[in-house]
C-alpha cells in the first residue's frame, strides 16, 4: 500500500471525498394519556404535557384526552384513539378512578391492558382507589386509612391552606404547579401503599393509586 500523499489532481475527484454523514432521524417516543375525567385529570396532565413537549419535543411527546367515560369503556376509547392515530404510541395510559363502579369492571381494565399490549404499544391501567385526589394528598402525607373520597377534600383544603395555596376545587388548573415541589414524597408514599396492597386487585386496594407509575416514567423530563 502506497504511503504517498494523493496527487493534487485527484483531490477534486468524487471518490476522494468522504460522503456526508446524514444520520438517522430518531422519532420521539409518543405517549397517550386518556382519563376518565374531563377537568381534574386533564388539567394536571396537560400541565405536565406542556412542560415536556416544550423542552423535549424531539425526544418525547405527550397527548392528553379527557373522555368522560369510565373503566372498560374508557379502555376501548383509549385503544381506538391509539389505533386511529398516525403517531404510533409507545405507551397508552388509561387513567380512571374506582369510585363506586362494579369491582369486575375496575379490575377488568388491568387485564385488558395486559392482553392488548404489543411489542409496539404498551397499555397501562392507571387506577386510583378511590379517586385522583388521593394522589394529590400523598404529596403532603402518607395515608392508609380507607376513608370515603368526600373526606379527601377536607384534608386537601387543610394542606393547601397550610402552604398558602387556597382551597381545593375539582377544576383547578394549577394543581401540578402547586404539587410539583412535593412530587418525590408522593411517589414514595404511593409506592408504600402499593407494597401494602401487593396481591390485591385494584377494587380491593383502598387506598391505592398507580398514578405514580406514570409520573415516575415522565419525571426525568420534568425540571
Amino acid at each position: 500500500m502506497s504511503l504517498k500523499p494523493p496527487k493534487k489532481s485527484d483531490l477534486k475527484k468524487s471518490w476522494m471525498n468522504p460522503k456526508p454523514d446524514r444520520g438517522i432521524k430518531i422519532q420521539p417516543e409518543y405517549h397517550l394519556i386518556v382519563s376518565e375525567g374531563t377537568d381534574t385529570e386533564p388539567a394536571y396532565f396537560e400541565a405536565i404535557r406542556d412542560t415536556i413537549n416544550r423542552q423535549y419535543r424531539k425526544r418525547i411527546q405527550l397527548e392528553v384526552a379527557g373522555e368522560g367515560d369510565n373503566t372498560i369503556n374508557l379502555f376501548w376509547k383509549a385503544r381506538r384513539r391509539a389505533l386511529d392515530s398516525a403517531n404510533g404510541y409507545r405507551h397508552v395510559w388509561v387513567v380512571y378512578d374506582t369510585d363506586d363502579f362494579p369491582a369486575e369492571h375496575i379490575d377488568r381494565v388491568v387485564d385488558l391492558c395486559r392482553e392488548q399490549s404489543t411489542t409496539d404499544t404498551e397499555y397501562h391501567a392507571v387506577w386510583s382507589n378511590q379517586c385522583v385526589e388521593l394522589w394529590y394528598l400523598l404529596h403532603f402525607s402518607f395515608m392508609q386509612s380507607d376513608i370515603h373520597r368526600t373526606e379527601y377534600w377536607t384534608k386537601l383544603n387543610h394542606h393547601l391552606v397550610g402552604i398558602d395555596a387556597g382551597i381545593y376545587e375539582k377544576n383547578r388548573r394549577d394543581m401540578y404547579r402547586i404539587l410539583r415541589p412535593f412530587m418525590d414524597s408522593a411517589i414514595a408514599n404511593a409506592k408504600r401503599l402499593d407494597m401494602m396492597n401487593q396481591g390485591k386487585p385494584p377494587s380491593k386496594s383502598a387506598p391505592g393509586t398507580k398514578i405514580y407509575e406514570l409520573v415516575e416514567k415522565l419525571k426525568p423530563y420534568l425540571p
